[in-house]
């Protein structure tokens, strides 16, 4: 088994099955689901699973956020899927949902650009040291030079062949034709020069464009399934692309590409004069609110057009203005590490804030820093103040290097570096955040939620979110309850309980343990309101009103309590601990019964989840199952 395939499996379990997967892709820290029915998926279970941060819905999609180890999950559940990455992304279902022309736009694109981000991260980030080894007396016309700048440069320069590929696969044909239709687009002879066709001049160029490409593909994907369609199957394997091929791109290189170039023009004119109208207002809104549009999801809808006409070479500001927001969560960050005395919450905030300085801030802001209000408004001070120095420095991006302290050298302009603007734009984010986290954090503000910290950082998180304040905490955490294990052993999950009725959840929601001796407790203080004769199971109401019943084996009640030993009476109260049944579990087991021990919450319905601590092994006593109303 790899490393994530317990996480990836009780993934695609709460998210409904193989069945329920129409497509799957992933970003830089999210898996982005397409469901058949987000109704069926089970939002709280996936939260709070360890590995996950938070789930998220937008656009269409259902996402996992998990953080900087998505790519291994991705595999993972690809893998338990049946599906490569390919199959994964162009997964189809008769019955899936209509999409609106907005999420099918931005699919679209993201289809193209998604899939090669890293590589297009390490090009840029080349880029960028180009510019500073000419401050080391490395010349342009050094041999050194010029491969490293081919090495940076032909992922721009060739983006067209790139982003063929991708888009083909994404349509669905075969990926070598969009590579061949953008390769005939930028062949070297036909660029910049003037093409006579019957009187018609053309003379245009192709390489590193953006839209060209994929309104060529548009025009060329009905014509290539219908020619794979109608032609025999001898001889369509060449004739498809060869037929389609020689109509399609002359119509691309003469018409089509012209009309997507001004297009295109004409969306870096409408992208500049957004920025150039007011600068400092687009940078605070953009800085300050940044971190807010990533939590609803929607940050890819404001800048997936500036990020398409950055591939076409032309420099973003309005990319510029949001990049300083992952700095001042790790100013927030940093003081609440130094400042809090809770050993738990320094536990979670540490690591988050090494994911923040290389940019990916979910962890630290699902977290920290949202369930901590006054955190999470400093974070967004710290992004305005970000796109101020942005946009009174007068910086843009002029390549994606990646994300967070590396992504900078995508900040380098190659015609005369700012690098006193590019330092300010991360500096003052992170010391503005960093003051005012210091000023403003105290453990006393929050208590009520460092002490639930320690049992259940995600739960208090998302109950955290309906309450705004602090004397709230005491009903809120009298909405969420604890049961411990009732024995030694495993939990596993009550679907795998081998009883149908059990397993179908038809009695209510639980889980399983598998016990390693004869020894049942009490997983919490309270009352024994049933005993049955058979000494098999019990049922128990605890003090905050949760009812419990422990089943001790499967058809045990056909031994009518022989090898049962019960220790209390049906109406004593107990507390949690306190042995209340015992068990000769090898000879029961001698007599072909299955000695698990299914604990179900049998009020399920006036909770709103009901949800295991994990799937490992514990002692009695040991936290089991929170049940939240």
């Amino acid at each position: 088994m790899g490393k994530y395939s317990s996480l990836a499996a009780d993934i695609i379990k709460n998210v409904g099955g193989k069945e329920n997967v129409e497509s799957l892709r992933h970003c830089v820290t999210r898996l982005r689901f397409r469901l058949i029915d987000e109704s069926i998926a089970n939002d709280e279970v996936i939260k709070n699973m360890d590995g996950v941060v938070t789930v998220m819905k937008a656009m269409g999609e259902y996402m996992v956020v998990i953080g900087e180890h998505v790519a291994d999950v991705y595999d993972e559940v690809c893998s338990q899927l049946g599906l490569d990455a390919m199959q994964a992304e162009n997964k189809e279902q008769k019955n899936a949902k209509k999409k609106s022309p907005l999420e099918k736009v931005l699919g679209t694109i993201m289809g193209g650009m998604g899939p090669t981000l890293h590589l297009l991260c390490a090009c840029g980030i080349i880029k960028g040291l180009l510019v500073l080894l000419t401050f080391v007396g490395i010349k342009p016309t050094d041999g050194i030079y010029m491969l490293m700048n081919a090495a940076g440069d032909c992922f721009f320069y060739f983006l067209p062949l790139i982003l063929g590929f991708n888009f083909a696969k994404k349509f669905q044909i075969d990926p070598f034709f969009g590579l061949i239709l953008a390769a005939a687009m930028c062949y070297p002879a036909i660029q910049n020069v003037d093409i006579n066709l019957w009187g018609y001049v053309v003379n245009t160029t192709y390489t590193s464009t953006f839209l060209p490409i994929l309104f060529g593909l548009l025009a060329a994907v009905p014509l290539y399934k219908w020619f794979d369609k109608v032609l025999p199957k001898m001889i369509k394997g060449f004739m498809t692309p060869m037929l389609t091929l020689i109509i399609i791109f002359p119509l691309t290189f003469i018409v089509i590409g012209p009309l997507a170039n001004m297009i295109g023009a004409g969306l870096n004119v409408v992208l500049t004069s957004i920025c150039e109208f007011s600068p400092l207002l687009a940078g605070l809104i953009l800085g300050g609110c940044w971190q807010i549009f990533v939590l609803f999801g929607i940050h890819g809808v404001l800048t997936i057009f500036a990020f398409m006409d950055l591939l076409a070479g032309n420099p973003s500001q309005l990319l510029a203005f949001s990049y300083g927001a992952s700095f001042a969560t790790c100013g927030v960050l940093l003081s609440i590490i130094l400042k809090t005395k809770d050993a738990k919450l320094k536990e979670v905030a540490l690591p988050s804030f090494i994911s923040a300085i290389f940019g990916v801030t979910e962890p630290g802001t699902y977290g920290v820093t949202l369930p901590r209000k006054k955190m999470f408004a400093i974070c967004c001070i710290g992004g305005a103040a970000s796109g101020v120095v942005v946009a009174l420095s007068n910086l843009a991006m002029y390549s994606y290097a990646g994300m967070g302290i590396i992504g900078l050298l995508g900040f380098v302009n190659p015609d005369g570096p700012n690098f006193i603007g590019i330092a300010l734009s991360a500096i003052v984010p992170f010391v503005v955040s960093f003051v005012l986290g210091m000023l403003v954090y105290k453990d006393s503000d929050y208590e009520y939620l460092n002490d639930v910290v320690e049992t259940d950082i995600k739960s208090v998180s998302k109950e955290e979110k309906t309450e705004e304040k602090k004397e709230a905490a005491p009903a809120l955490l009298k909405e969420k309850e604890m049961l411990a294990m009732p024995a030694d052993g495993m939990i596993k999950p009550l679907s795998e309980a081998a009883d149908e009725a059990f397993a179908n959840e038809a009695l209510g929601k639980g889980c399983l343990v598998i016990p390693e001796n004869g020894n049942v407790y009490a997983p919490f203080d309270g009352t024994v309101r049933v005993l049955f004769p058979t000494k098999h199971a019990i049922g128990l109401a605890s003090e905050g009103g949760c009812e419990a019943l422990i089943h001790i084996g499967i058809n045990t009640v056909n031994l009518d309590g022989k090898y049962f030993e019960t220790h209390v009476q049906q109406g004593d109260c107990v507390k949690k601990g306190q042995l209340l049944v015992s068990f000769e579990k090898e000879k029961i087991e001698q007599e072909g019964y299955s000695c698990e021990i299914p604990v179900i919450i049998t009020n399920t319905d006036e909770y709103l989840d009901i949800v295991e601590k994990d799937h490992d092994r514990h002692v009695h006593g040991e936290d089991m199952l929170h049940v939240i109303r």
